[in-house]
Formats: C-alpha cells, sequence, structure tokens
C-alpha cells in the first residue's frame, strides 16, 4: 500500500445533537487564524480551506480549496416560503426555487469553523477543512435551503431524497439530510432541501477521486441517522488544529487525554441507542509518526472485536459487544478511516491507545505539539498499514 497521506478523524455518533469536545490541543498563536472583513453587503471569511461572504440574506461565493462551488446558499422557514410563493402541499420540493433567505450575521469563529446566525431558528455552521463541511441545522422550525451552483457546476440527484451530488472542475461534493426531511435538484438545476424542526443538512466536498466507495458510505451512515458527527485534525501553518461538525441531537461526548498515546472519550445520552465514531487525522498533523506495532481499541474497560464490514460493525451497535473497523479510502488522498461501533448507552468510556501500553514511547515524542489527537491518529494509520486495504 502507497503511503498513508491523509487521515481524518471523524467521530460518526447514532442520535440526534451531539455535543463534542474537540481533541488535541488548541493552535497557538502562531497557527494559521481565519479572517473576517466588513463591507457594504456584509462580511467575509477567508480560512486555510474555505473561503466564503455573507450579504443580508445569503452566503455567498461559498469556495473550497480555491474552487467556487455556490453562488449562494440561502434559508427560510418553510411556512413563509410557502405562504409568500402560494406553493401547496402536494407541490414537489422540486419547484422550490428562488428564496428570500432569512437575515444572517456570521457570528463565532475559531481556527477551523465560523458560526452563521439567522433570524429565525436555522443556523449554519462552515468547517474549515478540506472537505469544506457545510452544515445548516433547522432548529425548531421547518425549513428550505437553496444552493445556487457557481456557473460551472452540475448537480444529480443520486439516490431517492438522500443525496444530491454536485460536480465541478475540480471537486465533487454531495449533500444529504441527517434527520427528517428531504434534498432535491430543483427546477432551475440548483439544490433544495427541506429539513424538519432539529433535522440539518449536511455539504461535504471532495477533491477529484476522492469520493469513493468508502466516502459514500460515509454518506449513508450520515443520511439514514448512523453517523451524526465528523472530528477532523489537520496541521496548519505548522500548528496543529481540531474540529467538530455535528449532525445529530442529544448526545454528548467529552474527550480526555491520558497520555501521549492514549485518547479516552466519555459519551452520554438519556437513551440507549448505540454510537459509530469514525477517526481521522491528516498527514500534516502525523509529524513523524509512521508506524505502530498495535492498536487496541476499548469500551468500559474491555477490548473491543475488530470488524470485517460496515454490516458487521453496524450490527455491533445493537448486539451484545462493541467493535472497530479500519477502512481505506481512495488512492487518490490515500486516506485511512476507524470506525468503532458502540453498542449502547448510557454512558461509556472508549479509549483508543497503542495496545503495547507504552505511553513514553517514541510515537509520543515524535507528535511534539498536538498531543495525544496526533499519536492516537498515528495509531490509526498504522492499522490500515497492517490490514493492507
Amino acid at each position: 500500500m502507497s503511503r498513508i497521506t491523509a487521515i481524518a478523524l471523524v467521530v460518526l455518533l447514532t442520535t440526534a445533537t451531539l455535543s463534542v469536545a474537540a481533541v488535541g490541543g488548541a493552535a497557538g498563536a502562531g497557527a494559521q487564524e481565519s479572517t473576517q472583513s466588513a463591507d457594504a453587503d456584509g462580511e467575509a471569511y477567508v480560512g486555510t480551506h474555505v473561503e466564503f461572504e455573507t450579504s443580508s440574506n445569503a452566503v455567498t461565493g461559498y469556495s473550497v480549496g480555491g474552487e467556487e462551488v455556490f453562488e449562494n446558499v440561502s434559508v427560510e422557514s418553510q411556512s413563509d416560503h410557502d405562504s409568500e410563493a402560494g406553493i401547496g402541499g402536494s407541490t414537489g420540493l422540486s419547484a422550490v426555487t428562488n428564496i428570500s433567505g432569512l437575515g444572517l450575521e456570521l457570528g463565532a469563529q475559531t481556527e477551523t469553523r465560523a458560526e452563521i446566525g439567522t433570524e429565525g431558528s436555522a443556523s449554519m455552521s462552515v468547517h474549515d477543512s478540506d472537505r469544506g463541511i457545510l452544515t445548516v441545522n433547522a432548529g425548531g422550525e421547518s425549513q428550505y435551503v437553496e444552493a445556487t451552483l457557481s456557473g460551472e457546476s452540475n448537480a444529480t440527484a443520486e439516490s431517492d431524497g438522500d443525496v444530491v451530488v454536485v460536480e465541478s472542475d475540480n471537486r465533487s461534493g454531495a449533500f444529504m439530510v441527517a434527520g427528517n426531511g428531504e434534498v432535491d435538484v430543483n427546477d432551475n438545476g440548483d439544490v433544495t432541501a427541506e429539513l424538519e424542526s432539529d433535522s440539518t443538512l449536511v455539504y461535504r466536498s471532495y477533491d477529484d477521486g476522492e469520493r469513493d466507495d468508502a466516502a459514500q458510505e460515509q454518506e449513508r451512515l450520515i443520511a439514514d441517522g448512523t453517523a451524526t458527527a465528523e472530528v477532523y485534525a489537520d496541521e496548519q501553518d505548522g500548528e496543529r488544529v481540531a474540529d467538530v461538525a455535528t449532525y445529530g441531537q442529544d448526545i454528548a461526548v467529552e474527550t480526555q487525554a491520558e497520555s501521549e498515546d492514549r485518547l479516552e472519550m466519555t459519551a452520554e445520552r438519556a437513551e440507549s441507542e448505540g454510537t459509530v465514531i469514525i477517526t481521522t487525522v491528516s498527514e500534516a498533523a502525523l509529524a513523524g509518526a509512521e508506524s505502530a506495532d498495535d492498536l487496541e481499541v476499548t469500551v468500559d474497560g474491555e477490548v473491543a472485536a475488530e470488524a470485517s464490514s460496515y454490516s458487521e460493525l453496524e450490527g455491533a451497535i445493537g448486539g451484545d459487544e462493541s467493535a472497530y473497523m479500519v477502512t481505506q479510502s481512495s488512492e487518490a488522498d490515500a486516506a485511512a478511516d476507524v470506525l468503532i461501533g458502540i453498542n449502547h448507552f448510557s454512558e461509556r468510556d472508549v479509549a483508543v491507545q497503542n495496545a503495547s501500553g507504552d505511553d513514553d514511547g517514541a510515537l509520543g515524542d515524535s507528535v511534539p505539539g498536538f498531543g495525544v489527537g496526533v499519536s492516537i491518529a498515528a495509531l490509526l494509520s498504522a492499522a490500515a498499514a497492517r490490514v493492507g486495504l
């Protein structure tokens, strides 16, 4: 297998709103910082991977990796739009076009995220990773969302109300709804989604060739409610950063570091449904750590079984024993993902560690600055190499 060049740190959980503590250390003062500036119409955000502006009622010029994907993204309550447009209940989603949009305000920002508030219950989050993740949460009201494509982009509904794929010159991407709702291509050739309350529209972007079978499996997990959060660790301007995109509700996860070679998480929710966690980190965040002898995942102190397929992993969620599996993404980015299926709740303690238990080993010493997040990522990279994926 070719040397792994990118690994993403993705936490995917089965329930609705996930409150997740970011992994690893925050970027220091020398890290690349996003910039924000005001103009006559709104504000601009320029991150390492993502750029956009806000007008009075839309996100405009949404670009990932220097390529504009959308001209604008707008959100409006379904009741207001249907009333204004005279749309009846029997009209299909494809007829929802030219929504006027709620008032927007660019809010809190970190090295890896920008929050956008609206005049209604909806909110948006932009995640400054190379996947250019954009989420629109409906809040307490049902919403319409319209993404008007850039001139060179086109959209195709890949399955009935589940996924819409957007292709542009050098990128591909996918929209899906986490929760209740659907997404489609409207009569103008743009993307429209309807979200019931507390549901989320998710957009993920990929370089050419990266939207492979593994990426599509992750999209399926998001769309069917199995995957509800994504945590991505990267290096920006020589500093390590981490980010969390949430796709669901009513679960809380807190991450703790015991040592350089151990990552501990506590996940808690009132209901009993299980969880899948997928972990990925970019190679830039791995520094010199390229291999490890072993990877061990424990849930409540018990070693998880190793699953050989998505179906086996998902089966573990409702079974008697938690499980994990390692998958290899496309040759284009050589990413590896580790998915951990936690079989039930209310509160579970999860640990990812070197099975040797050598907390003072070379892995911890080789990744200064990022701490446990990078050390664990190195273990995950090595696990992918061992299984030959």
